[in-house]
């Protein structure tokens, strides 16, 4: 099995052009990603993949089938004439939110599942796996144009289950008291952050959404012509350090910097730092993937809801950005940072580049103020796979820029993550804005 720490360098493209489809290409992106989520699991025990710590999250092992039964219900079912479905009850079991499938076992008590096994799911994902590998090696002419874009999207949807593997078994194991670590840390330079520079960014009409022939989301189209004011924008992420001197002025305290939804959250919740933040003899600490340690002050603050997010940003007398104010800040920055491959697996303090963003890919997903609605002229694909982004798209906000969890194949410019404003559990932190 490929090992993170062994997934190389040089990651394969699974964005794909349109040309660039071939079955040979398609099949290594296919086992690549398919390998990569298992070496995730390697750091865990059988028991740590069947618990659910809250309706929220899901189990690994669940992860782990949900993604398989991708393959098989949307291809191997459909397009492979002699495939034998694994399970008749997995359809039931395993599917997520698809509707127009059929029913599906409830998310709340996913952990409920003791049965199949581990052990099972991996026979699963083997079967699914020889069968995937037969399908993509018999593609050709129309057959490959047609179906090689719903393969591309079957491992795209895989690498976000990847990531939420991650952000679900952390909350699993933060709540034994053992304080199990799920990886060692990496060790990584002491970088002690300067204050925040502001760059300048002069609005007009800007062009926003995807385009060209590789890989997207159909929430990320169509591309369109938007207006924007003249903005300023933080060149990095507000660090732990930071957010600190907002807890210690009373931010969970005073209800003007909460808008009113969030501050109901506050007193209900009984929110008084970041999700995972506990204060030790006056020190405060944090439960990482690494483990439990001390706060570093120069790390890029995570694990923080819209609400927080937002109420931090007015404190500060700024705001958030939109998603189109990020889009069109991102320009031809690289997809370079603290992404899933670095094996690294929490934030880190990172080197700032005067005069340019940083930290705009990985770390933590950044929130916006935007609210994820559907841009002019979206219309979602037809049958099941069209709910896979479209009937999601109320009460939720937008989030840009991946995180340490995120794959640097996977994440773009124009990816558009979306979480209800509530949510801690993810990799999320913010990035200020000013109106100029």
């Amino acid at each position: 099995m490929q090992s993170v720490k062994s997934a190389g360098t040089k990651l394969p493209d699974i964005q794909f052009n349109k040309r660039d489809f071939s079955p040979d290409k398609l099949l290594a992106g296919f086992n690549y990603v398919r390998s990569f989520g298992e070496s995730l699991c390697e750091p865990l025990e059988t028991e740590d993949y069947v618990v659910q710590s809250m309706p929220e999250a899901s189990p690994t092992k669940w992860h782990l089938a949900h993604t398989t039964w991708f393959f098989e219900t949307f291809i191997l079912r459909d397009h492979l004439p002699d495939y034998t479905e694994y399970h008749p009850l997995y359809n039931f079991l395993f599917n997520s939110y698809y509707n127009a499938i059929g029913d599906m076992w409830k998310r709340p008590v996913r952990g409920m599942l003791s049965r199949p096994t581990v052990e099972d799911i991996y026979k699963y994902r083997e079967h699914v796996n020889e069968g995937m590998a037969r399908f993509i090696k018999g593609l050709s002419g129309d057959r490959l144009a047609d179906l090689s874009p719903l393969i591309v999207l079957g491992l795209h949807h895989e690498q976000q289950h990847q990531e939420l593997i991650l952000t679900d078994i952390k909350h699993v194991l933060s709540h034994n008291p053992l304080h199990p670590r799920y990886r060692e840390k990496i060790k990584t330079a002491d970088i002690n952050v300067s204050k925040h520079e502001w760059l300048h960014f002069p609005g007009g009409m800007v062009s926003i959404g995807h385009e060209g022939e590789g890989f997207y989301y159909d929430n990320e189209g169509p591309r369109h012509e938007t207006f924007m004011r003249p903005y300023l924008l933080a060149n990095r992420l507000v660090t732990c350090g930071e957010y600190i001197n907002f807890i210690d002025e009373g931010g969970y305290k005073r209800p003007e910097f909460w808008l009113d939804l969030g501050w109901y959250t506050v007193k209900n919740e009984g929110w008084q730092s970041p999700l995972y933040w506990e204060r030790f003899d006056g020190e405060w600490r944090h439960f990482t993937l690494n483990g439990f340690v001390p706060v570093n002050l120069s790390e890029p603050i995570t694990h923080l809801s819209y609400f927080e997010a937002d109420a931090y940003a007015r404190w500060a007398e700024c705001r958030l950005p939109t998603e189109f104010e990020w889009e069109a800040a991102s320009g031809d920055v690289p997809i370079d940072g603290n992404l899933v491959e670095s094996g690294n697996y929490h934030t880190r303090a990172a080197e700032l580049k005067p005069g340019a963003p940083s930290q705009m890919y990985g770390d933590v997903w950044e929130w916006t103020q935007s609210h994820y609605s559907p841009y002019p002229g979206f219309v979602a694909a037809p049958g099941a796979v069209g709910e896979y982004n479209g009937k999601f798209m109320v009460n939720q906000f937008v989030l840009r820029g991946g995180s340490f969890g995120t794959s640097a194949t996977h994440v773009r410019p124009t990816y558009r993550n979306f979480w209800a404003p509530h949510t801690r559990f993810q990799f999320s932190g913010l990035r200020l804005a000013k109106d100029q």
